[in-house]
């Protein structure tokens, strides 16, 4: 058995190995940062020749390494000809891929953002710029999930070729469509090597929506603005006339009033106007993203419409606006970017209560807040969410439901309407029921 000493002792030197093993850990980073630079130019092209070869190709090179040393070791000179022939395979095989092609690769999507069930097309144009002929080639173009491929026949010096794509839009959401690359290779599948032309392309498909009433009409009053007890001294809600004082504007003095006072002994013998504060409408269209408040994904897009039918109405009346849904949200956005919120949306577990409390964040100053829920949501979680707006604020929530009878409801201060088709949303945000 060691002695205490002895372990002790052992355990110092080990400490003093890692120390030294940091240091040189250390040592070689800042040497491979120093050298790293200078070795770039050769390195770059071995790292891409490398990253080039496929599985394939790797197969074949390993095999060939192990039929090299079999031969070796065995002295025979059949699986040595095998190993030079495979290797002989790839090196002719990564040959084909050299050489840089002048390719001018556009990629337009026009319209970038169009209604669910429309069409969308992309275009793919090809111009050689080159000197030179180019040989035939395969085009990819990424389209969501799938991808489309296209054969790209010879061009000459100048030739053009254009493609159109057909992209089906018939489900809400964000279609990635790029980026367009093209590959190069042997017949073998050996080596492969890939050239992107563009940058992706995002395509927004936008729910259906339906045309609302004002939104300043039935259950969503005060749009123009609402008078408050704040007073103000530069606004349009005449308010009442008070005395002169230092530091008012003289804009608003009323000469009328104050002649009628001229001769008073005590007092200013001016009068000025006095206003209360009038303050814009801003709406706020929260879209429930969790999953349990669903009892089907179509009441979910019925939701999701519902909430952007509110918003385009929004938009059109000129109203500040504010839309979460989900992980998104956004603040007085631009009209396009307004339904592109809609377009992202998805189940992703976000409540009503979390959407509501960061919005309420974001835009403390809303006047109507719109809530468009499942039928599976709980009212505790109605009443949660709107208890993150203060009490004046308008609130009401919309229960989708395919199928179900429009109706009306009351939670304390918060309005609940039943929604069972789109069709029936202008009909009760109204303030009628549907027949």
């Amino acid at each position: 058995m060691p002695r205490p000493e002895t372990r002790r002792l052992r355990g110092i030197r080990l400490d003093g190995l890692t120390a030294r093993l940091d240091k040189a850990h250390v040592w070689l980073a800042d040497v491979w940062d120093a050298v790293a630079p200078k070795v770039a130019p050769v390195s770059a092209p071995v790292v891409a020749v490398l990253r080039s070869i496929t599985p394939i190709g790797w197969t074949v090179l390993v095999i060939s390494a192990l039929a090299w040393l079999v031969g070796w070791a065995l002295g025979w000179a059949e699986p040595r000809y095998l190993a030079a022939f495979g290797l002989l395979l790839v090196v002719l095989s990564g040959l084909l891929t050299l050489g840089r092609m002048k390719l001018n690769v556009a990629l337009d999507l026009h319209p970038q953002r169009v209604i669910v069930g429309s069409g969308a097309a992309a275009r793919v144009s090809v111009v050689n710029d080159g000197g030179r002929p180019v040989l035939p080639l395969d085009l990819d173009l990424p389209v969501g999930q799938n991808s489309a491929r296209f054969h790209l026949p010879t061009l000459s010096a100048g030739d053009r070729y254009d493609e159109p794509v057909i992209i089906p839009t018939h489900r809400r959401g964000v279609i990635t469509v790029g980026p367009l690359s093209t590959g190069r290779g042997d017949p073998f599948g050996l080596v492969s090597r890939r050239v992107t032309w563009t940058e992706p392309i995002e395509l927004f498909v936008h729910p259906k929506t339906v045309p609302v009433e004002p939104v300043g009409s039935g259950l969503l009053r005060d749009l123009e603005g609402h008078s408050t007890n704040d007073v103000s001294m530069t606004d349009l809600a005449f308010h009442t006339l008070r005395e002169y004082a230092p530091g008012d504007d003289r804009r608003y003095i009323h000469w009328r009033s104050s002649a009628k006072l001229a001769g008073r002994p005590t007092g200013s013998p001016f009068l000025v106007r006095q206003f209360l504060d009038t303050r814009r409408s801003h709406i706020a269209v929260i879209v429930d993203c969790d999953r349990m408040a669903y009892a089907a994904a179509d009441d979910f897009e019925l939701a999701v419409s519902a909430g952007a039918s509110v918003a385009v109405r929004a938009v059109r009346d000129q109203m500040d606006l504010s839309v979460a849904a989900g992980r998104f949200a956004v603040v007085d956005p631009d009209p396009p970017m307004a339904l592109d919120v809609f377009s992202r949306a998805e189940l992703d577990g976000v409540t009503l209560a979390d959407s509501a409390r960061e919005l309420a964040k974001l835009s403390p100053d809303v006047s109507v807040v719109v809530m468009a829920t499942g039928s599976l949501g709980e009212l505790g979680g109605i009443r949660h969410a709107a208890s993150h707006f203060p009490p004046q604020v308008n609130v009401i929530a919309l229960q989708v439901e395919e199928g179900a009878t429009a109706g009306m409801a009351s939670l304390g201060s918060i309005t609940i309407l039943t929604l069972g088709r789109l069709a029936e949303l202008p009909i009760i945000l109204a303030g009628g029921r549907s027949r």
